[in-house]
């Protein structure tokens, strides 16, 4: 019955907001507006179902594809998510951030006001494939240091971090605390390498099986892969990163002047 009368509330809450039909407004756009302040001002909270396609074509007398025209929109703006067989509800806000290059995830997030977590996955001394030998600059025999981390934000997983560091450069590095620290902090502090230049790569993927178990997700759904190739000030690559961030709750940032 408590559901029943919830639904009950929020339908005559919908009625209040009334198209004005003899308006130069459009009535899409005007119903636009109306789903549009009921999400962002906090009236409809992130992961609320919100009424259907056909219950908002019979409070507001639209044609069914006027109101599927709408959602749409509020879809593709971000607002809103459709969940198949279950609805449509409000979408949970992403989180805006810079590369990392610039400035750490966790540094920015904390800068928020999120509580952030970063686990440990594993820190392994292996030979490396072609792909990284070939961004590192790495000779056959030259073996690197693969340290993995899951960073969480308020509890729930957003990025995958590897990083990949020559052994030859940073010896002993699986010694260090680097959940507590920085690794960009190690390695300048420890091992003199600091940040000089950053060649940097950014993709959309589909999230692989493996990477999906670490962030909470499913195989194939959408992500945003960030691949970091850091040199220090003679132009020797010292460590390549590839960070794969949640795509339904990260948006990365860049900021240009001219």
């Amino acid at each position: 019955m408590h559901d029943q009368e919830r639904k009950i509330r929020e339908t005559l809450d919908l009625m209040t907001s009334v198209l004005q039909r003899e308006s130069a407004v459009p009535l899409y756009a005007q119903l636009e507006q109306i789903l549009h302040t009921r999400i962002t001002s906090g009236e409809w909270s992130p992961g609320q179902r919100i009424p259907s396609e056909n219950e908002l074509n019979k409070i507001y007398g639209l044609s069914r594809m006027t109101v599927r025209g709408v959602l749409t929109k509020l879809v593709g703006d971000g607002l809103l998510v459709r969940v198949p067989g279950k609805g449509t509800y409000v979408a949970t806000p992403k989180i805006n951030a810079v590369s990392p290059a610039y400035r750490g995830v966790r540094e920015q997030l904390e800068g928020l006001g999120y509580e952030t977590s970063t686990r440990l996955v594993s820190v392994a001394r292996e030979t490396p494939s072609s792909g990284v030998r070939e961004r590192l600059a790495l000779g056959e025999g030259d073996e690197t240091y693969v340290i993995v981390r899951v960073r969480s934000v308020q509890g729930e997983p957003i990025s995958l971090h590897r990083s990949y560091v020559p052994a030859r450069l940073a010896p002993g590095l699986d010694g260090h605390d680097v959940v507590a620290n920085q690794l960009c902090v190690v390695l300048e502090e420890h091992y003199g390498l600091p940040m000089k230049r950053v060649h940097e790569e950014l993709e959309a993927v589909a999230v692989s099986t493996e990477d999906a178990k670490h962030l909470g997700m499913r195989r194939g759904e959408p992500a945003l892969q960030l691949q970091d190739v850091i040199s220090d000030a003679l132009s020797r690559p010292f460590e390549y990163s590839s960070i794969v961030f949640r795509g339904d709750r990260m948006r990365l940032r860049f900021d240009y002047d001219r």
